[in-house]
């Protein structure tokens, strides 16, 4: 137990480069969407540039973190195996469940892009960048709150958070569609 609090430490680091990587590659995604609408040749200079760069940053900085996040994790529950008895540790878990499956569509997202797929709108990217969001607040107020009855306070905090992030998205289409350089 004299290493569980290095090893918590080093759990915390790279949750927060995975999630640092899962907030960037949806504004990258959103980019390159956007620029496969530009002229020849910017819309070629863009498409290469960023397509470095989303890959850059999934197989440098996401992937990696992701791996030693989740595999501190199940050190740190080997090490403290009496939190899988708590409620809200295994309402965590479905979090993290969440989020990996939020993490593997992420990838298929990104391979679409690098193979010149493009399914997806910039303004429905803005709304799939939110979803990394939500699950963040959604286990951070659960691992600082603990408690079941808050917990419900919680999530209906998360639906208004929700509501408030498409609110902030619709606004800010409509600036860019009256001032495109906003």
């Amino acid at each position: 137990m004299e290493y569980y609090q290095y090893i918590k430490a080093l759990h915390l680091i790279f949750v927060i480069t995975w999630f640092a990587g899962l907030f960037y590659i949806p504004r990258l995604f959103i980019y390159h969407i956007e620029a496969t609408q530009k002229p020849e040749p910017e819309k070629s200079i863009l498409g290469t540039q960023l397509k470095l760069m989303t890959k850059r940053l999934w197989f440098i900085i996401t992937w990696p973190s992701a791996i030693l996040a989740s595999l501190f994790a199940f050190l740190l529950l080997h090490l403290a195996p009496g939190w899988l008895s708590q409620d809200w540790m295994l309402v965590k878990l479905g979090f993290v469940v969440l989020l990996y499956a939020y993490h593997i569509k992420s990838h298929f997202i990104f391979k679409e892009l690098q193979n010149d797929i493009v399914k997806w709108t910039s303004n429905q990217m803005r709304l799939w960048n939110e979803g990394s969001t939500l699950i963040l607040f959604s286990v951070i107020f659960l691992v600082i709150v603990r408690d079941a009855l808050n917990w419900i306070y919680g999530v209906l905090g998360i639906f208004l958070l929700a509501g408030m992030l498409m609110l902030g998205i619709k606004i800010y289409k409509r600036i860019r569609t009256k001032k495109p350089d906003a």
